[in-house]
């Protein structure tokens, strides 16, 4: 499958699967209503009983309505059956989400994951001729955040030891001379993740073994995700925190290994900016085998 927004490189794309309308394509659209925009939000605020305003509570976004207005179709007379089937085949009723990139001007794009929920091709007069005017699209993304297309990944091993410094070296005649040479420094586990965007993103986190117990800590936050599982060298922990999974090898899922000490998965956040984690494992721990690796993309609101 191509990578989402594969097609899009000049400002006015928007591609929905393989889709892509705008400059350069038989598609064009005048208004973009949605993406820019604040989504719809559930208020836990309560009004107060005993004064004036009210107590605040969260604010949940749901998910994002985008729309795209007033969409003209160009093709020769003969050939706009096939474009308006391609428009069909690109935006049919489907359970699974697609990809949806957005770039509206020299900025990089955004993507998106949604279903076409609308779709209006108006037929009159001028279909025959090739021309197709005031068509519309609607989607909607059950997850209004949107997103860098960029995937970032970083990895570390578990924390393991310095060499230190040789002391049986030979000072030579001129006795130690500095700098020393300690050795190279061993891993520390750390993880440092940035989000440049202004909504909390949710990572994709893998543990590879051998390694017991294995953990990752937000160390900005406290939040902890532990699971208390011993992994083999050709083991493999993945930990979804948008869909809320832990799966062992691809297919067993091991949501029950997690400890006292883990905060549900969905809760396990990037937010905004810098964020800095420690990977570890159970006291005396220390292969240099085992792996922590964290994927996510900068999120938007």
């Amino acid at each position: 499958m191509a990578a989402p927004g594969d097609m899009v490189s000049l400002p006015g794309h928007v591609q929905y699967g393989d889709v892509l309308i705008g400059p350069g394509t038989p598609y064009r659209w005048q208004t973009l209503t949605g993406w820019e925009d604040t989504p719809g939000l559930d208020s836990g605020t309560v009004n107060r009983s005993d004064w004036h305003g009210a107590f605040p509570g969260r604010l949940l976004a749901q998910p994002r309505t985008i729309t795209v207005d007033g969409l003209v179709l160009r093709a020769e007379p003969r050939a706009v059956g096939t474009v308006v089937r391609h428009l069909a085949a690109a935006t049919a009723l489907g359970d699974a989400e697609v990809p949806l990139v957005v770039q509206l001007d020299d900025s990089p794009p955004l993507l998106s994951w949604a279903r076409c929920t609308r779709r209006s091709i108006p037929v009159s007069h001028r279909y025959a001729v090739g021309i197709v005017t005031g068509g519309a699209l609607q989607f909607e993304a059950s997850d209004p955040r949107r997103y860098s297309l960029v995937e970032q990944r970083v990895e570390a091993r578990l924390p393991q030891p310095e060499a230190g410094l040789d002391w049986h070296l030979d000072p030579g005649p001129e006795g130690l001379t500095w700098p020393l040479g300690f050795g190279t420094p061993g891993s520390t586990g750390a993880l440092v993740i940035t989000n440049d965007g202004d909504a909390p993103a949710h990572p994709l986190i893998s543990f590879r073994g051998p390694v017991v117990l294995p953990s990752v800590t937000n160390i900005n936050s406290g939040d902890r995700l532990e699971y208390d599982i011993t992994l083999a060298a050709d083991d493999e922990l993945v930990i979804d925190t948008g869909a809320g999974t832990v799966t062992l090898n691809g297919s067993e899922s091991r949501l029950y290994t997690g400890t006292t000490q883990s905060v549900p998965e969905g809760t396990f956040l990037l937010p905004p900016g810098t964020s800095n984690l420690a990977f570890r494992g159970a006291p005396g721990t220390s292969d240099p085998r085992a792996v922590c690796t964290l994927q996510w993309r900068s999120a938007y609101w």
